[in-house]
């Protein structure tokens, strides 16, 4: 996720920025950026200077050619969505004259028809972001006439998506304009100068005070304070607050760990991995899939590659889109894959799901799949990188930057992103009709709040942590799309609390694991919802097994299903949600269970040992 700073003070506006966007370097990024205001009136200009790379790149090039005196600037660190991770398409982005700058955290969906209407009437745009289309229609309000509040109060009644925006008018260095929809924005409130940023460590240092924006509101800050407005520039009021953590903590937004506040983040994920998906005839629309609707429709048969949780994530979707599009759907451990000489031909798909893009397995793994001449989609969150850069076609997951070595919002939004891939599939290929998939795109649109739900009740998931503090080995159980979700709750258990775990599919209990049940032995029960394929009653019969054999059961099922209640020793419940798309709430609980088990215990929740985040090794 992007880092965004603003400022007006008496201070060197160029030091507090770049100080502010250091201390942000934590949320992951591939360019930085500075805009400056000098002089006044209509003699102000603009002092901007944006480097690809690390934020020491853009320290260097302005110390080699400094930027003039100036108590007014923005900054950005960019993730990069639309274009690639490179000077030009860094932040800030001006306007046609030079007189507006914008820094831009989130997705515009609607970038494409802007784009296009200044296009006709003669702008030319020299990235290819969305941001700079909010540059020149900002530019073009103050040319108008209108302040720059105003102006972003226009701008903003137009854009759809999820934004914070930041700009500054070359010709009113007085203030600062920020907007936010759907993304994060906080004012920090200082005396005699005030801040913006995209979390409170990029000014915790200067002021302890904040201000949290809601939603569709647009904020002014001067040296004399922050006027809030609603988009329609009705009078608002944001949410005045004090920071009691250090700047460790504020980083983490006040969490123990990175992994935590990621799981917390889970909802803005999901929101952020959906956006720009359909059109508004509802229709979906993958931008980076560059494969023909023809080349899909002769696709026939699917090949998901992927290591760890990216492989389960890939066991997910191959009940989806076999589901879906009727397409044979395989799942390869993607270190496996080329060693076992694959079939593959000009109709073969290979999707190969990897966080970092740079999985030395998964890399090795779609080079031989193009040798072969397979059509190679990427599922990946960082833009640029490799493996999207040797795919003939990807999908940005848009999760942005997961600090913790073990996946969590990396996880669901890979989920949500083989979701799509399978409804698009479907789409192309005519067999689902349009009403199914916008059924299925609405339910997805209801993640992020069905999530929260779960979130809002993790205290009962860290009791139950604590009931279990001591345990050495603990069981999980699924059927059908529950089993990955088995899979990637023990991995879990595994990776941060570093004792025995194992994910089985519940059928399989009385071919062999059941004899590891025994008195008091922990086993998570994932039960797929009620009505499909006898499936709810088959896994109450596991359960019954289990418990049996002296197995405590905490079973993760429906809230509503009252049937499975009467066999569980621990109800964690879930929203009710269709059974292929329950992966998506079932796995939240376990990643906080591992996350408290490991705390309880005395681990680097962050940095287990032995692990890395990007495995660059083969």
């Amino acid at each position: 996720m992007c880092g965004i700073v603003g400022y007006v003070g008496e201070r060197q506006a160029r030091d507090v920025v770049i100080e502010g966007l250091r201390r942000l370097e934590y949320r992951g990024y591939d360019s930085a950026g500075i805009a400056l205001i000098t002089g006044s009136g209509s003699s102000g200009a603009l002092a901007v200077d944006k480097r690809a790379g690390k934020l020491a790149n853009l320290e260097k090039a302005i110390e080699e050619s400094p930027l003039p005196p100036s108590t007014t600037g923005i900054g950005h660190t960019r993730w990069a969505t639309h274009g690639a991770p490179n000077d030009v398409n860094a932040h800030p982005h001006t306007g046609p004259r030079g007189r507006v700058a914008v820094v831009h955290n989130g997705i515009i969906e609607n970038f494409a028809r802007l784009r296009d209407e200044l296009e006709r009437r003669g702008n030319d745009l020299v990235s290819e972001t969305d941001t700079e289309v909010t540059a020149h229609l900002l530019e073009a309000e103050v040319e108008a006439g209108h302040d720059l509040t105003e102006a972003m109060q226009r701008v903003c009644r137009r854009l759809e998506g999820a934004f914070t925006l930041v700009a500054l008018d070359a010709q009113d260095p007085s203030r600062v304009v920020a907007a936010r929809r759907n993304s994060p924005l906080v004012v920090g409130i200082g005396e005699g100068e005030n801040f913006i940023g995209s979390d409170v460590a990029a000014f915790i240092e200067h002021t302890r005070d904040a201000l949290e924006l809601g939603q569709d509101q647009v904020v002014t800050i001067t040296r004399e304070g922050a006027e809030v407005t609603d988009f329609d520039g009705n009078p608002a009021e944001g949410r005045h607050y004090h920071v009691d953590w250090d700047l460790a903590a504020a980083e983490k937004g006040g969490f123990d760990w990175f992994m935590r506040k990621e799981i917390f983040e889970q909802p803005r994920a999901i929101a952020d991995a959906l956006l720009g998906r359909h059109d508004e005839a509802g229709q979906l629309q993958l931008d980076e899939v560059r494969i023909s609707d023809d080349e899909l429709r002769d696709i026939d048969k699917i090949i998901i590659i992927g290591c760890g949780t990216a492989h389960y994530a890939g066991l997910v979707a191959k009940y989806a889109i076999e589901h879906w599009t009727r397409i044979p759907c395989e799942v390869e451990l993607a270190h496996e894959f080329r060693y076992r000489d694959p079939i593959l031909t000009r109709n073969t798909l290979v999707v190969a799901i990897s966080q970092s893009g740079e999985t030395a397995d998964t890399l090795m793994a779609i080079r031989h799949a193009v040798k072969q001449r397979a059509r190679v989609l990427a599922i990946c969150n960082t833009n640029g990188s490799t493996i999207p850069r040797e795919s003939d076609a990807v999908i940005y997951t848009h999760a942005g930057p997961e600090i913790g070595v073990a996946s969590t919002k990396g996880f669901l939004t890979q989920l949500i992103a083989c979701y799509l891939l399978g409804l698009y599939l479907a789409q192309v290929r005519g067999t689902k009709f349009g009403d199914e998939i916008a059924g299925v795109v609405r339910e997805l649109a209801q993640m992020p709040a069905n999530v929260q739900t779960i979130l809002d009740d993790a205290e009962s998931v860290y009791a139950l942590a604590q009931r279990f503090q001591g345990t050495r080995s603990v069981l999980f159980l699924g059927r059908h799309a529950g089993y990955p979700v088995a899979l990637e709750g023990a991995l879990k258990l595994k990776e941060l609390a570093y004792i025995h775990a194992e994910g089985f599919a519940a059928g399989e209990l009385k071919h062999g694991p059941i004899a590891l049940i025994e008195e008091g032995l922990p086993v998570f029960c994932v039960v797929p919802p009620r009505g499909r394929d006898q499936l709810h009653d088959k896994m109450i019969s596991a359960i019954q097994e289990v418990r049996a054999r002296g197995a405590l059961t905490i079973v993760l099922a429906e809230a509503s299903d009252t049937e499975v209640a009467a066999y569980a020793d621990v109800l964690i419940g879930l929203p009710t949600v269709p059974t292929l798309l329950q992966p998506v709430v079932a796995t939240v609980p376990l990643q906080l269970f591992a996350c408290e088990l490991a705390t309880l215990i005395g681990h680097d929740v962050d940095q287990p040992r032995n692990l890395a985040k990007s495995v660059t090794v083969e």
